[in-house]
């Protein structure tokens, strides 16, 4: 799932021309993707849920889901509530990368003759045809996605995702991410025990990561040697911004 968004990202970038779109569109499929992970690839969250998360308007999101869905990224599955049979939240399914194209001809549909009348025995079984062939929708995509469970690639929850995003940038391997992010938890010493409060707060920890990950990949960038390794790196450039009296 994670190469399919990683394509589809670089779909939207050549396609899309404004810059605020693109932006939007690629934020959209990350939430979308990270939060798809009872069934991967399809997500059940609402549109109302996904405005907040993004701090976009309700309208915002109908017309990038509506674009998303014609490039053929996306597809939106209406979902009914067993009890009452009411209408719920889309099921909003994330589309595998169309590789090839099949070189079937399509298939004929056989038409139904005009003289069979409309019995209630008749009706019934369409039900049943209809919920069988619902059922066989459902279960070839929960194949498909039990099949590509191994390759699944999520960031935890714990992770900021405005420090997912940047890291994500960098390194595409979630236990990567989640180590950067542990370094700078562990930094962030205990100054009262009987509290278990911190030297910083949540905010600030986001800030001083931020910075700290920014130095990083310039040094990366410019070819530093890391001896100790890259996250031993990392954390001697976290505690030098913790002990910043200015921070």
């Amino acid at each position: 799932m994670g190469k399919n968004v990683r394509v589809y990202r670089d779909i939207i970038r050549a396609s899309v021309k404004r810059m605020d779109v693109q932006n939007r569109l690629i934020k959209l499929l990350e939430i979308l993707k990270r939060h798809s992970c009872k069934q991967i690839g399809v997500s059940y969250m609402c549109k109302d849920t996904i405005a907040d998360k993004l701090e976009f308007s309700y309208k915002t999101v109908q017309r990038l889901m509506k674009k998303l869905e014609d490039l053929g990224m996306i597809r939106q599955v209406p979902m009914k509530r067993k009890k009452e049979m009411m209408q719920t939240a889309n099921a909003i399914i994330i589309q595998p990368v169309k590789e090839e194209i099949s070189g079937k001809p399509p298939v004929k549909e056989s038409k139904k003759c005009p003289a069979i009348k409309t019995t209630t025995s008749f009706l019934k079984q369409n039900i049943k045809n209809n919920k069988r062939k619902a059922v066989a929708q459902f279960s070839h995509v929960d194949k498909s996605l039990e099949n590509s469970l191994k390759q699944a690639n999520f960031v935890a929850h714990w992770i900021p995702d405005v420090f997912s995003y940047l890291a994500g940038s960098f390194y595409e391997k979630a236990e990567t991410i989640q180590e950067f992010w542990k370094v700078i938890k562990q930094c962030n010493r205990v100054v009262d025990y009987s509290t278990n409060k911190r030297a910083f707060t949540g905010n600030q920890e986001i800030e001083i990561g931020i910075k700290a990950f920014k130095e990083f990949a310039m040094k990366v960038k410019s070819g530093v040697k890391m001896d100790k390794g890259q996250f031993a790196y990392f954390n001697g450039i976290v505690n030098k911004l913790m002990n910043n009296p200015l921070l």
